[in-house]
This record gives structure tokens, C-alpha cells and sequence, in this order.
């Protein structure tokens, strides 16, 4: 059986290295980043890595992994999530995640699922959907 439940996240730290760029303005970077969750999902430091292209000064896609440490709706453990994000020109951040396989633990072994968020630019509270099965 499905469960859905939601919340939001913030931003507590983003460290961002432009690792290269390229003459026509398209440019490689990596955000090492640590959120706050809240909600069904309680995690209180996750740990986040993405690499990220820019395509222009407005547009882009990311990818990366994010470890959460907490509780899903009451249980206690920690899953890992693969993130896929990408903005254009309204400079919202429009991102799927999927729950990595065989990363839950604790109350979270053998937890599956995804979700999405979109992130505004400016805004500090991304609110979040996640549907899961354990």
C-alpha cells in the first residue's frame, strides 16, 4: 500500500564550485548542500551532493544524491534519494526524487518511493510530496 505525505525543506547550507566553463557560456559546477526537512519526512541535517551544468545564466539541470537521517512518518532510519532537477527562465527549480534501492535502515529497510518539489528562487521553504511503500 502507498502512503503519501508531505512537507518542506530549507536550505541550511550550500557551498557551490564552478568546476568548468566553456566559451559559449554553458558551464559545469557541484553544490555540496546540507537541508533541513519537516513534515512526514523529519530530518533535521541531511547530507546532499549535486553536479550541476549550466546552460546559460538562467537555465540548467542537476543531478545528485541526498542521504536523510530521521524519521518517515514516525519510523526511524535513514534511505538515500537520487535527485533530478532542472529551471529555465522563471528560475524555479522543478525536481523529481527516487528513493536509491536497498538504502533504507532501522524502520526503514526496504523503503521505495519518489517524489517531487519545485524550488523558487528566493523563497526559504520548499514544500515537498513523497509517496512511499514499506
Amino acid at each position: 500500500m502507498t502512503t503519501h505525505t508531505t512537507g518542506h525543506f530549507t536550505y541550511a547550507d550550500w557551498q557551490e564550485t564552478v568546476l568548468e566553463g566553456a566559451e559559449d557560456g554553458a558551464k559545469l559546477a557541484r553544490a555540496v548542500v546540507t537541508n533541513a526537512f519537516s513534515g512526514g519526512i523529519e530530518a533535521p541535517r541531511t547530507s546532499c551532493q549535486y553536479a550541476i551544468t549550466y546552460l546559460s545564466d538562467k537555465t540548467g539541470v542537476c543531478c545528485g544524491y541526498e542521504l536523510l537521517t530521521g524519521t518517515l512518518d514516525g519510523r526511524s532510519g535513514s534511505f538515500v534519494v537520487v535527485q533530478h532537477g532542472s529551471w529555465g527562465e522563471d528560475a524555479t527549480v522543478h525536481c523529481t526524487f527516487e528513493v536509491v534501492p536497498g538504502s533504507g535502515t532501522g524502520e526503514l529497510t526496504g523503503l521505495t518511493g519518489s517524489g517531487t518539489f519545485s524550488a523558487v528562487r528566493g523563497e526559504s521553504e520548499i514544500p515537498y510530496r513523497f509517496d512511499y511503500t514499506l
